[in-house]
This record gives C-alpha cells, sequence and structure tokens, in this order.
C-alpha cells in the first residue's frame, strides 16, 4: 500500500471516528448540549484538526443525520420491493418503525439532529431536503406508499401526497423528540406505543377517501 492510500484510510477511519464520537454524545447529552469541543475531546483530537473534517457544527450534524438515515432507509426499502399493496406496506412500515422505535438509536440520533438544525421549522422543508439526501429519500419512500394508496382507492385522490408524508415524518419527529429523554426500556412501554398508533390511526383516517370503510385503516393488528 502506497503513502497516499493509507494517508486516505486514515482520513476516512478518523472520519468515523469522529461521527461514532458524536452519535455517542448525542445519545449521553442531548444534541444541543454537545460542542466541537466534546467531540473533539472525545476522539482524543485537537480542536484544529477536527475542523480540518468538518468546517462547523451544522456539516457535522448534518452528515451524522445522513448516515443514521441510511441505516433507517436500508429497514424500510424492502417494503417499497415486496410488491405489498399500499395499505400493507403502509402498516409495514408502522410495525418496522415501533421495532425500531424500541430498539435502535439511529432514529433517535436523526430525529433529535433534524430537530436541531430545523427547529424553526417543524415540517420538512425543501431546503432541508436538498442536503440530506438519505432523509429525502426515505421522506420519497412514504410518498409513494401514499401514493399507492391513493391509486387503489384507499386514501382521497386530491390528498396532496408530499405534504401529507411531511406531516406523518414531522409526527414521528415530534414522537421521537420525547422519546430521546426515555431510556430504550421506557421507549417499549406499551402505553407509550398505544398513544403512538392513535396519533398515526388519526392522520390515517383523516388521509381517507370519503366513504371507504375505514377499518381498513386500523393498524392495531399491524
Amino acid at each position: 500500500m502506497g503513502i497516499s492510500e493509507r494517508r486516505e484510510r486514515e482520513k476516512t477511519e478518523r472520519k468515523k471516528t469522529i461521527l461514532s464520537c458524536a452519535k455517542e454524545l448525542i445519545l449521553l447529552q442531548g444534541v444541543e448540549q454537545v460542542s466541537m469541543e466534546d467531540i473533539a475531546r472525545k476522539a482524543e483530537l485537537s480542536k484544529a484538526t477536527l475542523y480540518l473534517y468538518f468546517s462547523g457544527k451544522d456539516v457535522l450534524f448534518n452528515e451524522i443525520c445522513e448516515d443514521s438515515a441510511r441505516v433507517f432507509l436500508e429497514r424500510f426499502r424492502p417494503l417499497l420491493e415486496s410488491g405489498l399493496s399500499g395499505i400493507k406496506a403502509l402498516k409495514g412500515f408502522w410495525r418496522g418503525y415501533v421495532e425500531l422505535f424500541g430498539s435502535s438509536d439511529e432514529m433517535i440520533i436523526i430525529f433529535q439532529v433534524r430537530n436541531f438544525l430545523n427547529s424553526w421549522q417543524p415540517i420538512v422543508t425543501q431546503e432541508e431536503l436538498s442536503k440530506s439526501p438519505h432523509v429525502a429519500a426515505i421522506l420519497e419512500s412514504m410518498k409513494t406508499i401514499i401514493d399507492q394508496c391513493k391509486e387503489e382507492g384507499i386514501f382521497d385522490p386530491e390528498l396532496d401526497s408530499l405534504l401529507a408524508t411531511r406531516v406523518l415524518l414531522s409526527m414521528f419527529s415530534a414522537i421521537i423528540e420525547n422519546a430521546a429523554r426515555m431510556s430504550r426500556d421506557g421507549r417499549k412501554s406499551p402505553i407509550l406505543v398505544e398513544e403512538m398508533r392513535k396519533a398515526f390511526q388519526i392522520i390515517l383516517r383523516g388521509f381517507a377517501r370519503e366513504g371507504i370503510d375505514r377499518s381498513c385503516l386500523d393498524i392495531a393488528d399491524a
């Protein structure tokens, strides 16, 4: 291995270390409390060296959000390739969301960082999506499922799919903002999951086509 190749590998590994340390600190302290100095200390780097990799906290946090969103997306992409009906895919999304919510820190990181970077705007914006391709891909995946539900006559054909998707993502964001203060065991509380289900159910019924049997939207057994 040549010197230049070794240096590139070292840079890549150091960048991974920085991101990993930043994630640990976010989960431990909360995103607003974490400083570049904290991250540099955790990664055993000088602050100057840290700034060689990331020009600022916003840049670093955006990359963390992207990395966690990629993990999240890999979990849900198969729903779009399974041949399921739109409503079954949506119920599968809900089931996977609940499983990840109780067992993974990735969603906590995504939404904590997202809320920190966009505290002035609760609804996901186009500007945000342009900076975060993987977050945009999550949104597009959800929009595809909603479009499918419209085509199958489940949702109102006049429903604005993109706005509906942003509302759903923002709802999940608000829930996870509160859940970030809980332990993993606390996030598995049946009471909490039931409250989440009810909120999701209310939104889905608001999307439904007039006159449809809304029982098909029931996610209690998803």
